[in-house]
């Protein structure tokens, strides 16, 4: 995009968009910084299977009020349209047409609330009616509400593990998973054609509360929910009897009342709340990246451990469908001081609630019959020997729990959802039952805390536990390193570098000295046996990543993220030992650095 395109799309914007003081100061703040004016203004953001995610800002490149109101419009026009074909009104012109349903959720983040009232607002002006929660609530409530309620879609305003700075809104279909590609595209098509400032049809919050177009969420849909996550218990008198001591951060999200509750219900209440950590606070002020999976945001937590000394640390991120956990490691362990606690990764906890569901159902005859797990591709193969020891099928999707979730509305429809028995992804989400479609870290606070009560009845800590999983199966060690892009000049960079790791003349023949076998290509959907030359197809959709498969059994995945302007490398190593894992791992590691210099 040319300097007078942009420029004239920035005048645009300063004469439009009077809707948000916050705008019209930021719009006259960049006046004359054409690197500002650049960020904004050189691209949409773009409705995909994520909906949308990005800085909140001015410009169409931001999430502000009227990115909301154009993408709520396309998908108020695609959901009208797809009633009408649907409705007898194609056949009768006389028939009316059955007014269409959509629910609303947001979490804590900066505008959240703002922008859900903005997207009910249009959603009403479509003539479409908005079921909404009345306070902030985690992601999968929202999709169990889709699906209770019967809705035709839902909209969760949330930016999930993103930085502050960060908002987003992620989509949801009548199944209550997160919609698919061919939708997005659909979607995407429609806001193509529309007008950000002149095209959207949109009535008053309040008018349309009165009209009966918004309702609030009674209270019997949060309680139906609780039900459902604690059928998925197998064990609840071990939860009760083991005065299990718990410490908690939602890391100033959403998961502050509902992980609470249900830990109350199944009898855990000996929780400790991290205090700078327990209100909605869209700034994070605290943990500027409040995701479960680093450290980092885990610190406040871990020094109130030194204090309380609990048997778990639970973190919660801010749209509640992700969990980590830290628990105590003695000098036995390998701690430091002998009062350490440790973070376990997403793998160690997918695998170790895996085995643990596994195993359990059987011994309590709650199995079903030809049980299914799935997970994603860049999860750790652990799942597999884990799968082979209990009879349960493992079942390996793409990344996004959309297509993990998918494979269980697939079930559904030969009347087989009851073999799904959970589904897990590397990146700290989890679900049992079939109740949402999407990670919940309510149901996983449950399971990993009944799990930890259950062991210790047994005198094993989950330290031991996750030890005895090594010793039996091996030690596998699974990493992921994120390499940041941002900007105009970032999102070529990470084209032209996942263009040349898949070019034949670039790839490497060794990583860090070990021999590559395989290489996969996700896009082109080809692996290639680099022994034989031989090339098989991928039997997975298409997407943008690659996998080395190294001797030896370690593979190197680079995909680019679908929420962030990042490429992320997976690294799966297997040893005898945890030290001879890591070894390779950081070997793998230092030799990928290379091509993202």
């Amino acid at each position: 995009m040319n300097c007078e395109v942009l420029n004239a799309n920035y005048r645009l914007w300063c004469e439009n968009a009077k809707s948000d003081p916050d705008l019209i100061a930021e719009l006259r703040e960049i006046e004359g910084d054409g690197d500002a004016i650049l960020d904004r203004f050189y691209r949409e953001l773009e409705f995909g299977t994520a909906g949308l995610r990005g800085v909140i800002g001015a410009g169409p490149n931001r999430m502000n009020y009227y990115t909301v109101r154009k993408a709520t419009q396309g998908l108020a026009d695609y959901i009208n349209e797809q009633r009408r074909c649907k409705s007898s009104v194609c056949e009768n012109g006389n028939t009316p047409l059955a007014p269409a349903y959509v629910a609303i959720a947001y979490d804590s983040r900066i505008k959240s609330d703002y922008f859900s009232r903005t997207a009910a607002e249009v959603l009403a002006g479509n003539g479409i009616k908005v079921h909404m929660y009345r306070e902030l609530m985690p992601t999968p409530m929202l999709s169990f509400a889709v699906r209770y309620l019967k809705c035709d879609a839902g909209i969760n305003v949330t930016a999930s593990h993103n930085p502050a700075k960060f908002n987003g809104y992620k989509a949801y279909g009548a199944d209550g998973c997160q919609i698919g590609s061919e939708v997005a595209d659909a979607v995407l098509a429609i806001c193509g054609k529309l007008d950000i400032f002149n095209g959207i049809k949109s009535l008053d919050f309040e008018a349309a509360l009165e009209r009966g177009l918004v309702s609030y969420i009674e209270d019997e849909v949060a309680e139906a929910y609780y039900d459902e996550v604690k059928k998925q218990a197998i064990h609840p008198e071990s939860s009760l009897e083991a005065g299990l001591k718990v410490v908690f951060t939602p890391l100033n999200g959403a998961g502050n009342k509902p992980v609470r509750r249900i830990l109350s219900d199944i009898g855990i209440t000996n929780i400790t709340v991290v205090p700078e950590q327990e209100h909605p606070d869209g700034n994070f002020p605290t943990c500027p990246y409040p995701n479960p999976e680093f450290k980092e945001a885990l610190e406040l937590g871990l020094k109130l451990c030194k204090e309380v000394k609990p048997d778990l640390l639970l973190a919660t991120d801010p749209d509640c469908d992700r969990v980590g956990i830290a628990v105590p490691c003695t000098a036995e362990d390998g701690g430091a001081d002998g009062d350490d606690y440790v973070l376990f990764s997403g793998n160690e906890t997918g695998v170790m609630l895996l085995e643990y569901i596994a195993r359990e159902r059987i011994a309590t005859g709650t199995m079903p019959a030809n049980p299914i797990a799935v997970k994603s591709i860049v999860t750790t193969t652990l799942t597999e020997e884990v799968g082979r020891e209990y009879g349960v099928e493992i079942i390996t999707t793409l990344t996004g729990f959309k297509n993990i979730c998918g494979v269980v509305a697939e079930l559904e429809k030969t009347g087989g959802e009851e073999r799904f028995l959970y589904g897990f992804e590397e990146s700290y989400g989890y679900v049992s039952g079939t109740y949402v479609r999407d990670k919940d870290a309510v149901v996983a606070s449950m399971l990993i805390c009944e799990m930890a009560a259950f062991y210790r009845s047994k005198g094993i800590s989950l330290i031991q536990a996750r030890a005895n999983m090594y010793e039996k199966y091996g030690v596998f060690n699974d990493s992921v390193d994120n390499f940041a892009f941002e900007g105009a000049s970032g999102m070529e960079k990470m084209g032209k570098i996942m263009k040349g790791l898949r070019a034949p003349e670039n790839y490497p023949r060794k990583i860090a000295g070990i021999k590559v076998m395989t290489f996969s290509d996700f896009e082109s959907g080809m692996k290639l046996d680099l022994a034989s030359g031989a090339e098989t197809s991928i039997n997975l959709p298409k997407t943008n990543m690659v996998i080395f498969g190294l001797d030896g059994g370690a593979t190197v995945v680079v995909r680019p993220s679908g929420t962030e302007p990042k490429i992320k490398v997976y690294y799966t190593t297997v040893g005898k030992t945890q030290q001879e894992a890591e070894t390779i791992r950081e070997k793998l590691a230092a030799e990928m650095f290379r091509f993202f210099k």
